[in-house]
């Protein structure tokens, strides 16, 4: 199937839902630190009417005891739990769960700190093939968005999986929205202009676990953000790409940031759910595509329309600094796409063979 755009648009099945149908969402990892208020995020979405909580029965909380408590929120939606212990297979339990998913978010894996990239990615592509694998058994055409770093190696790899099965790699998507949303509000704070009006794309990879600075902030393509003195923009652009850092250090050590990237989750869902509902919206995304010479993998703005990944839009214009750093971050992404690649090349989804 290998589907890989260069900027172009892939037409819709040409049966687009309605709003007024709803959406089964799930969300795997769902009793976490992220997954906890991804959840209450996606039961108040008005698109969501199912809603499916999983989580290994070894989490800080039991998924049951999430559902439940979103079963009390004044909302259609309708929550149901699963959980499973550690002995147990998602692709021999999930059925219920995942059938007639349309979008499947995936907050998992276990944290980087204290743990070398290669440990990281063995561990944390293990645990994402064991949901990526039960998605394309039970929900092979919802859209699986995955919240598991290292994510510019993770998403190439169950991407790769996915097409080795015969599957659309396009359903794979890495959701990097946090890079935009931090991105957006430095520059809010930096100049006061209204966030509202504020739209830095940032493309290349996802910051935070990789091989260098893969994530870089096009403030020139922003109205506001290009009004910032250069030697301010490579202070903001260096900010973005280790905010996950500062949040950790701002929690002592005892937390990550949980709450903005659960909040940057659900403004993708809504994008993807919008698009399936035939609204086409437009929301950055790391996805299977060749608009950048050398890899094939991307984040970029990526148009939603009612197949799913319809449109992955060109970077555009870049000055010559941002050229420059886009060079030298697209080597670190490159790296780090080999890796999640030699993983899937030794791997296969469990019945899909």
């Amino acid at each position: 199937m290998g589907n890989c755009f260069e900027g172009v648009s892939r037409p819709g099945d040409g049966r687009p839902k309605t709003p007024t149908q709803g959406f089964k969402v799930c969300v795997c990892g769902g009793a976490g630190g992220i997954g906890q208020p991804l959840c209450l995020l996606m039961a108040l979405d008005p698109r969501v009417w199912e809603l499916s909580v999983y989580d290994l029965t070894i989490a800080m909380v039991p998924a049951e005891g999430i559902g439940a408590d979103l079963g009390h929120i004044e909302r259609k939606c309708k929550v149901k739990a699963y959980s499973l212990d550690t002995t147990q297979k998602p692709v021999d339990h999930l059925q219920e769960c995942l059938s007639g998913c349309s979008l499947v978010l995936v907050p998992a894996g276990v944290p980087s700190k204290g743990r070398s990239k290669s440990d990281l990615l063995k561990i944390n592509a293990n645990i994402a093939k064991s949901i990526v694998e039960a998605c394309a058994k039970f929900c092979p055409d919802a859209i699986v968005g995955l919240i598991v770093n290292p994510m510019n190696s993770v998403v190439p790899a169950m991407a790769k999986l996915y097409e080795k099965a015969g599957l659309d790699p396009l359903k794979i998507i890495g959701i990097t929205t946090l890079d935009v949303v931090r991105a957006n509000k430095f520059v809010h704070e930096e100049t006061g202009a209204p966030i509202e009006t504020i739209r830095v794309p940032v493309v290349g990879g996802y910051s935070g676990t990789a091989s260098g600075p893969s994530a870089v902030s096009l403030f020139s393509q922003d109205s506001v953000g290009k009004s910032i003195p250069e030697k301010r923009q490579i202070e903001l652009r260096a900010r973005v790409q280790d905010a996950g850092n500062e949040v950790v250090d701002a929690k002592k050590g005892k937390g990550s940031a949980t709450l903005s990237m659960a909040y940057a989750a659900s403004r993708f869902a809504s994008a993807v759910l919008a698009g399936l509902s035939g609204v086409r919206t437009v929301e950055t995304a790391f996805v299977k595509c060749s608009i950048h010479p050398g890899v094939d993998f991307f984040s970029s703005r990526v148009t939603f329309g009612p197949s799913g990944v319809e449109h992955v839009h060109p970077v555009g214009n870049l000055t010559a600094a941002e050229k420059s750093l886009l060079d030298e971050a697209t080597k670190y992404l490159a790296e780090d796409i080999r890796d999640g690649l030699i993983y899937a090349q030794n791997a296969d989804l469990a019945g899909m063979r």
